[in-house]
């Protein structure tokens, strides 16, 4: 019986140690490919005609504005207003009634100053695969600079680079503390489903028929 039990344990314990190297492995490969592609400051980012805004819900289950949307939010304004984009496009999720994140961002990008003509909403940004290949699929870019935080932005271009999109990020300011503390191990299993999807080709869950920016 003892032998059985820790046969067990060494077969759990070799399982986890592997399962750690692999995503350890995956999350540095993502942030390789996406090295010398995300940008801090506004004035080091190049030009594009469009920035995509990921999608993130406004509130917390608490009630409390959220902070990721807030510091993508001020991201987009900023790198409207410098000129470093002319269009906005915003993709999330709008899969039920009573939540629509395009529709959010797009009432505070517009209370912040950005014209409502320049903002174009995509609905089925359902995950990052979602956003990044709709841009290209449905409105046609192939080029474009994406608006999250870092470690997002490293996601979206790893998908992009892998669909040949050629593709830039505008890093978010980074949120910091215990706060931030979920959604960075949440990263690690993001980053392994994103790679599995690429191995597997998975494709946007909507896709509808082309729109163009103009």
């Amino acid at each position: 019986m003892f032998k059985s039990i820790l046969k067990i344990t060494k077969m759990v314990i070799v399982f986890s140690l592997l399962s750690c190297v692999v995503l350890l492995s995956i999350n540095a490969t993502i942030s390789n490919i996406s090295e010398h592609k995300t940008f801090d400051l506004v004035e080091d980012i190049p030009e594009n005609r469009v920035g995509l805004l990921l999608g993130t819900g406004k509130y917390t289950s608490s009630g409390n504005i959220n902070q990721y949307y807030t510091a993508r939010l001020q991201a987009a304004v900023t790198l409207h207003t410098e000129g470093k984009i002319e269009y906005i496009l915003v993709s999330g999720d709008n899969s039920r009634i009573d939540y629509d994140e395009p529709s959010m961002f797009k009432e505070d990008l517009i209370l912040a100053g950005v014209p409502e003509n320049c903002i174009v909403l995509d609905y089925a940004g359902f995950r990052t695969l979602d956003s990044v290949l709709r841009a290209h699929d449905v409105f046609g870019l192939t080029e474009f600079t994406v608006i999250s935080q870092k470690f997002h932005n490293e996601r979206a271009i790893y998908l992009a680079e892998k669909h040949n999109l050629k593709v830039v990020g505008f890093n978010a300011t980074a949120i910091e503390g215990t706060y931030a503390v979920k959604t960075n191990v949440r990263e690690y299993a993001a980053r392994a489903k994103a790679f599995i999807d690429i191995g597997l080709d998975v494709q946007p869950k909507f896709l509808g028929p082309n729109i163009e920016i103009d």
